[in-house]
């Protein structure tokens, strides 16, 4: 007799057996144990064998659903399939569907990728993708992936005003699209088919604020009467006169300074060009690493991996970009100066000095497209950079000590 809703709701396993099956039609039975399990299973014949499917539990999968399992799988039979090699093989695929996610593949081009990459900056590579594209098509598999799937990602991220993430997510997933393409994992990448123009506004220039250089006297004097800690101001001083990137020097540390040689060499991977960059410091920048070495007082803390700038809670890490930032608000500059815009003063006082444009971008560690000769401008120019280095160093001072703009002279000598 077919089984009722209430049979399979009431059905029980007697204490003496391990499990009893309540029968209901066409093969398909309830098999109860006896620790109050309910089973569906369905009884069939295939090459000869008698064999049994698992069709679910009771009561997640109802009576109806069961049947209904049970006819779906007959009509598999019935067409030559064993329904439980067809069940495993969907197991299999599935399986191998959830190794080959968007977000799957994408991590692990993440690892292969950030070996070589600034931590800092393949961080946040990585939290990008987990905030703005693993919700939306992580869990695709990356084969069935097209381009109006990127399209619409990148314009969700866009549509709250952010359109420079919006393009670079979308730029890093069509990274991760060629790193499938090339294990084999993928056929074609589908974010080369659309360019970030095509479908996303147009990126707006942003510029770091930044004085013009008459007021550059103002500031140099303010920044030596700076009354904060004596690191921040050391730390503005030396900005002022290496103009490097904020994160280069709060992370300076001693072992990369050749005093003997007057020379700063920063190492490849704390350089947002990778490769290793000279600075060529200055009379003025030795004085600065003079007074610093005095006010860390202790000699070993002049040494070795320890830190130029250390944080004010914590010694063992840097000061944080903050610091500097928030310095220069103190002394009135909000929105009109920050660390990075030193960079731009500075290359444009050694321009109008007419030092050779090629020398001064070697100096500001600016990537180029052609490594090689990157590198070998970089390390042709280091006499010029060495004379540029003192020029911007003797102008400094000049400014420093007059309220008015000093005029530019050509070519100052390293002597003067």
């Amino acid at each position: 007799m077919p089984l009722t809703d209430s049979a399979c709701r009431n059905a029980k396993c007697p204490e003496d057996r391990a499990f009893k099956r309540f029968t209901d039609a066409g093969g398909l039975y309830l098999e109860v144990t006896k620790t109050g399990a309910k089973l569906w299973r369905w009884k069939f014949r295939h090459a000869g064998k008698e064999k049994r499917l698992a069709l679910g539990t009771y009561p997640a999968v109802r009576l109806a659903d069961a049947r209904k399992a049970r006819d779906n799988a007959r009509e598999l039979l019935n067409a030559g399939t064993d329904p439980s090699e067809a069940k495993r093989d969907a197991k299999r695929a599935g399986e191998m569907l959830a190794e080959t996610t968007f977000e799957k593949i994408a991590r692990q081009w993440w690892q292969d990728w950030s070996a070589n990459k600034a931590q800092r900056h393949a961080g946040y590579v990585l939290k990008r993708l987990e905030a703005d594209a693993f919700p939306v098509i992580g869990s695709k598999s990356i084969g069935d992936l097209t381009a109006p799937a990127f399209v619409s990602m990148a314009k969700r991220i866009e549509s709250r005003g952010a359109a420079d993430i919006a393009r670079r997510v979308y730029q890093t997933c069509g990274q991760v699209m060629r790193y499938a393409v090339a294990h084999g994992l993928a056929e074609r990448n589908p974010v080369a088919d659309v360019k970030p123009g095509d479908v996303l506004k147009a990126r707006q220039q942003v510029n770091f604020a930044r004085i013009d250089v008459a007021d550059l006297p103002a500031l140099v004097r303010k920044i030596m009467a700076y009354d904060g800690s004596v690191f921040t101001r050391m730390a503005l001083q030396l900005m002022a006169i290496t103009f490097v990137r904020t994160g280069e020097l709060i992370g300076a540390r001693w072992q990369e300074f050749d005093l003997a040689a007057a020379e700063w060499r920063i190492p490849g991977e704390r350089m947002k060009s990778r490769r290793e960059h000279v600075v060529p410091l200055s009379r003025q920048a030795l004085e600065v690493l003079g007074y610093l070495q005095e006010a860390h007082g202790d000699p070993k803390r002049c040494t070795g991996p320890a830190l130029l700038f250390p944080g004010e809670r914590d010694h063992s890490k840097p000061m944080s970009n903050n610091t500097i930032i928030f310095a220069l608000y103190r002394m009135g500059y909000r929105g009109r100066m920050t660390g990075h815009g030193f960079r731009g003063v500075a290359s444009t006082v050694l321009n109008e000095m007419g030092y050779r444009p090629d020398v001064i971008e070697a100096q500001l560690a600016h990537i180029e497209e052609n490594r090689v000769r990157a590198a070998y401008n970089h390390a042709r120019y280091i006499e010029e950079r060495r004379e540029l280095m003192q020029a911007w160093g003797t102008y400094l001072d000049a400014v420093k000590k007059s309220s008015d703009v000093i005029p530019f002279r050509s070519r100052v000598p390293a002597a003067a």
